[in-house]
């Protein structure tokens, strides 16, 4: 288990709420493996309808603790990224609903996740951005497929190769997220989204998130950007970049 993240159970929801906002809610191997094993758990758990993932502080999350992850890469094993990989197998291939709540600025894994969401909402202010090649890496969690699907092709090759940022408000209109509203109602909206997805009977719900996505091909695809991401973390790229964004 991990303090940084707060995991708990009520009224039929699970809630993950990152709670590491000194750290921009940078997430690290450690939370996730605590988020996957309660997937596991949750989805062994016919109390648990639903799923709401939101956070503490002014940041969604800034994405992976890039020092937690070059520890990792330095390890030189296949294994180092585990909890990583079922955590994302777990969270895309969950038939129960997802709810986010984005009440700020959500970076490579906190903007890649929400591909993965059923409802999103999201605040006015926030921006979405993947900064991977940046960074000398590869995107993940499926972006490479579900993202041009959802934005076209040149919108995910500006936000996936370039980085360029994402608003609110474009991602609303492109389908990324849900609902744009207030900051301040982020987290009550979120809650009342997952409310009402606790009311829908549960297996209705699971047979329709079931038709609504191909599990094997999000599956192989994270699998293959994994290995690729791995790869790229091991790179003279990588270290460089990584080497100057610890420098700033």
């Amino acid at each position: 288990m991990t303090q940084d993240v707060t995991i708990s159970q009520n009224e039929g929801i699970l809630e993950f709420r990152l709670t590491r906002p000194a750290k921009k809610n940078a997430l690290t191997i450690a939370m996730y493996g605590a988020m996957a094993d309660a997937m596991e758990a949750a989805e062994r758990d016919d109390a648990v309808r639903a799923i709401l993932l939101t956070a503490e502080g002014d940041m969604f999350t800034s994405g992976n603790d890039l020092a937690d992850f070059a520890q990792a890469a330095s390890s030189g094993s296949a294994a180092s990224l585990a909890d990583l990989v079922r955590f994302l197998h777990l969270f895309a291939e969950t038939e129960k609903p997802v709810v986010a709540a984005v009440s700020g600025d959500g970076v490579g894994i906190g903007a890649t996740i929400l591909l993965h969401c059923d409802v999103v909402v999201i605040a006015e202010t926030a921006k979405l951005t993947m900064p991977f090649t940046s960074l000398g890496l590869t995107p993940e969690g499926c972006s490479s497929l579900l993202l041009p699907k959802l934005i076209g092709d040149k919108r995910a090759f500006m936000m996936l190769a370039l980085g360029e940022p994402l608003s609110a408000s474009d991602a609303v209109a492109f389908g990324f997220a849900t609902m744009l509203v207030d900051a301040a109602q982020v987290d009550v909206r979120s809650r009342d989204a997952a409310r009402a997805c606790v009311r829908i009977p549960p297996e209705a719900m699971r047979i329709t998130k079931r038709l609504l996505r191909d599990k094997k091909a999000i599956r192989e695809r994270i699998d293959t950007e994994v290995v690729l991401f791995q790869e790229r973390l091991n790179s003279p790229e990588a270290r460089a970049a990584f080497e100057a964004f610890f420098k700033r």
